[in-house]
């Protein structure tokens, strides 16, 4: 019963913070469970993630697919000041990720935490979820600052 409260408060949460994605994936996993089909959390838990980091990548490298991006445009990339900022945003997001990703197999607890940022953050910040990792990436860095501030 805790669960179903959840996530139908995470329905409604998603529907007046008009963040349709977290009301849909509420939504997805409230039929999955009243329908019984147990057998489909284990595979969301372990693959989930991957492939919703598949299609983000997916969604991102359509310009180069399409053509809407040209290597002069890549050039530019590696020649101009936003160019080289871009770079190294990405860089530094990247080695963040993976931060995140140890800290998540450290204390897998902290999830929870994540999870209530980010809807807080969607629903009133208007900000998009892109998975947690790189909140996990950032909590391992207030954590460190923490740490050095206080110890």
């Amino acid at each position: 019963m805790w669960a179903e409260t959840v996530l139908v408060a995470l329905i409604l949460i998603g529907i007046l913070g008009k963040s349709h994605i977290v009301a849909t994936a509420a939504c997805i996993l409230l039929v999955i469970k009243m329908t019984r089909a147990y057998s489909l959390f284990p595979l969301l838990d372990r693959r989930g993630l991957e492939l919703g980091l598949l299609f983000l990548m997916i969604s991102v490298l359509v310009p180069f697919a399409t053509e809407k991006v040209t290597f002069k445009d890549l050039l530019h990339c590696f020649t101009s000041p936003p160019g080289i900022a871009a770079i190294a945003g990405g860089a530094l997001a990247t080695y963040m990720n993976g931060e995140g990703l140890d800290l998540l197999k450290i204390d897998p607890e902290l999830l929870a935490g994540l999870v209530v940022g980010g809807i807080i953050g969607i629903v009133f910040f208007r900000g998009q979820p892109v998975g947690p990792l790189m909140a996990a990436g950032l909590t391992a860095l207030f954590l460190r600052v923490f740490n050095w501030l206080w110890h």
